[in-house]
């Protein structure tokens, strides 16, 4: 939806000076924003024993991960950059929660030497740490993934979790907890996420419903507290104008009752509460700035600028993904209805479609907003179309560089420059001489 009234006061002074000091296109993240979201964020589950796990991979930036070290939260990382990230703004031990899927073993040796609390995804990968620690007693909190499977029709609003690749069946958590109890953990967290840019309380009170549930289950095979529970990070936010705000203090609210009834109803101790938010705390707070290079007319109205998908992928990946585009220097100019496009040889390399915005010449700016989250961290480099910078607004009115755009030859160029390497030629292969019998006979 439209950048907030704040956003939009601190961001207008600046803009086009950033824009001809900086040279478009550009992602530009509001750190006041950002801030004051961590705080509601806290304050929604003050009470509680909590915490939140910023999700790298919706912004993967040590400036702003410093932002959310300053308000307490740790990270949550999936990848092995993603933990170096981490450690980077001096995270370790509790404050990082691992959660990959398919993981390697490079990866799982990473995880554990850095402390992290390690989120398995599938027993094939509990064997490999296993494997790794060789009855070391090094990892004693482990965190397993849950994939809920089919639900009751009344939960259709979960998905359909079978048809995804993470998580751990319902009927082999048993076999996981006793499995990882033989490596010496004593001390467990279930996780689950079913639900993604959500804007109701519903599915996430639902989630921890489930999980609450699968605790008790598991408390009643194994004896096994469960001590921590992270809900994931489906909290959404309004891309369209007129969708309504997610209400983060009902969430609050719903989730203390459930977790306060379910405890003292069993005598247990109240679990800890974790998400893995991402696009929620960030999300909105960030801004694709780019520069009109033509104005077209085809079958349709186009408007050419100097971003391209590579730059923002959600709405050429997602078919239902929608970004709010304003003009804000082409105010009271008659409007027109077009498409906003980039210069990638793909159709799909659209930012808008039939869009009303002001009749619009060539370096006018465009914002494109709500990319402070899986935006520029899911850039990529088809076409030879390269990633852009990124910048911090300061409290202040300040304007900073992040992350510099990349360039042809230090970044794109440079993998195709490396030291000779190659594999000798096979032998020939020895000609296989008997009957079929002897040749396959074990």
């Amino acid at each position: 939806m439209p950048m907030s009234a704040g956003f939009s006061r601190r961001v207008t002074p600046v803009l086009r000076e950033a824009a001809e000091h900086f040279g478009t296109p550009f992602h530009l993240y509001d750190e006041q924003g950002i801030a004051a979201t961590c705080a509601r964020f806290n304050e929604a589950f003050s009470g509680l024993p909590y915490r939140e796990y910023f999700a790298v991979k919706a912004l993967p930036n040590p400036a702003v991960m410093e932002i959310m070290r300053r308000h307490g939260f740790g990270f949550d990382c999936s990848s092995l950059p993603e933990l170096a990230l981490a450690r980077g703004v001096g995270a370790s031990g509790a404050d990082v929660f691992f959660t990959s899927n398919n993981t390697s073993r490079e990866e799982l040796a990473a995880a554990v030497g850095q402390s992290a609390l390690i989120n398995i995804d599938d027993p094939a990968v509990l064997a490999k740490l296993a494997d790794h620690l060789g009855g070391s007693g090094l990892v004693d909190t482990l965190c397993l993934r849950v994939n809920p499977g089919a639900t009751e029709s009344s939960d259709q609003f979960l998905g359909s979790p079978q048809n995804a690749k993470f998580g751990i069946p319902p009927s082999r958590l048993t076999e996981a907890v006793n499995s990882a109890r033989e490596l010496g953990v004593r001390h467990f967290g279930l996780h689950m996420m079913v639900a993604s840019n959500v804007l109701t309380t519903a599915p996430l009170v639902r989630t921890l419903d489930i999980l609450l549930g699968l605790a008790t289950d598991i408390r009643e095979r194994t004896g096994v507290e469960i001590e921590f529970l992270n809900l994931g990070g489906g909290i959404g936010i309004p891309y369209r104008p007129g969708e309504q705000t997610f209400d983060l203090p009902a969430l609050g609210r719903a989730l203390r009752d459930r977790l306060t009834g379910w405890a003292a109803e069993r005598n247990a101790v109240l679990p800890r509460l974790c998400f893995e938010s991402g696009r929620y705390i960030t999300g909105p707070h960030g801004v694709l700035v780019t520069s009109v290079l033509n104005r077209m007319s085809k079958w349709r109205e186009y408007v050419g600028v100097d971003a391209s998908m590579s730059s923002l992928m959600r709405p050429g990946m997602y078919s239902s993904a929608y970004h709010h585009i304003t003009a804000p220097e082409a105010r009271g100019r008659p409007s027109r209805t077009v498409d906003v496009v980039g210069s990638l040889c793909e159709n799909s390399d659209k930012f808008g479609t039939d869009r009303e915005l002001p009749e619009l010449v060539e370096g006018d700016l465009l914002l494109v907003h709500d990319t402070g989250a899986h935006g520029h961290s899911m850039g990529f480099t088809y076409n030879g179309r390269l990633r852009p910078k990124e910048l911090l607004l300061r409290p202040d009115g300040t304007v900073e560089l992040i992350r510099r755009a990349e360039e042809q030859e230090l970044d794109h160029f440079a993998t195709l420059r490396f030291s000779p390497d190659r594999m000798s030629a096979p032998s020939p292969a020895r000609p296989v001489t008997g009957t079929l019998s002897e040749v396959t006979a074990p």
